[in-house]
């Protein structure tokens, strides 16, 4: 079973379209995991049932019980964060201000305040609508630890696929180089980096791979709107040269790409066009990119 992570340097480059489009071509011999959880947004093209969700808890708050606070005002001379209140000669959290470091709850002489485990978001399991499994999920509004839920939807991609002899995973990863990106390419075989040529497709692009070169992971890229800005996709390739970076394709700039995710379809189910010709094509690149890597080993 092999692990393809989908990122990018920036949002915008088309990379969730692109690894709809993978999960599209996989049919039911892939699982899906979609760890952009900050901006979920792949049920879109995929159209999942969400069979199954469970709240993700991460992280502690703040709660203080006021049939015990005897206002002795302790926690607010100590926190940093400026979260506690006397709102109605009531001390209350401000949640979105509360960092969960517990000071409060230490210094408190009644032990009126409790640190809680936080609810910050929903993971699911479903089937799309090509009937391949897909792990997802939605982090909450202002909700921290998008890492660890990262490698929860992971995790469980990878149980479903172990469990049902599944040969790949394909992951659509979050843009940038944060701690959710980290997350995603934990374990990965193969990392394919979406970009643009633009100048700052250009300049995130490099950030994003001297990333993946740190995980010491292959990589391959597709240059999306390659059409554009043709000189700057020239600096790309030879980049791609100096790197070793495999250059999977390049996409022409197509307004049936918008017209397709308008419709809620993947680009490859979305009529004859020649971006279907040329994702078919990268997908098989794809997989006979990772299946060349595993017999060098």
């Amino acid at each position: 079973m092999k692990e393809v992570v989908v990122i990018s340097g920036k949002g915008g480059t088309g990379k969730t379209s692109i690894t709809a489009s993978f999960a599209y071509l996989g049919e039911k011999n892939i699982v899906v995991a979609d760890c952009d959880v900050d901006a979920a947004d792949m049920h879109l093209l995929l159209q999942p049932d969400f069979e199954k969700s469970e709240d993700f808890y991460s992280g502690v708050i703040a709660n203080i019980n006021q049939s015990v606070c005897e206002k002795h005002g302790n926690c607010i001379d100590v926190c940093r964060f400026n979260a506690i209140q006397i709102k109605d000669d009531q001390y209350e959290i401000e949640p979105l201000d509360c960092e969960g470091c517990g000071y409060c709850s230490r210094v408190c002489p009644t032990e009126a305040i409790i640190m809680e485990e936080q609810n910050v978001g929903e993971w699911y399991i479903s089937k799309t609508k090509v009937g391949n499994s897909m792990v997802h999920a939605r982090l909450g509004i202002a909700a921290e630890n998008s890492g660890k839920l990262v490698a929860k939807v992971k995790n469980e991609a990878k149980r479903i696929a172990e469990d049902t002899n599944k040969d790949f995973i394909v992951v659509d990863g979050s843009p940038g180089i944060g701690c959710p990106v980290v997350s995603s390419l934990s374990g990965a075989n193969f990392v394919v980096l979406v970009t643009e040529p633009s100048v700052s497709g250009l300049h995130d692009f490099k950030r994003v791979y001297q990333l993946v070169n740190k995980f010491n992971i292959k990589a391959g890229c597709i240059i999306n709107k390659s059409d554009l800005n043709p000189q700057l996709s020239e600096e790309i390739e030879e980049f791609l040269k100096k790197e070793n970076i495999v250059h999977i394709s390049s996409l022409p700039y197509d307004e049936t790409f918008t017209e397709a995710m308008t419709n809620g379809q993947t680009i490859v189910e979305y009529d004859e066009n020649k971006l279907r010709v040329i994702l078919t094509e990268s997908w098989n690149k794809v997989k006979q990119i990772t299946k060349t890597e595993e017999n060098k080993k």
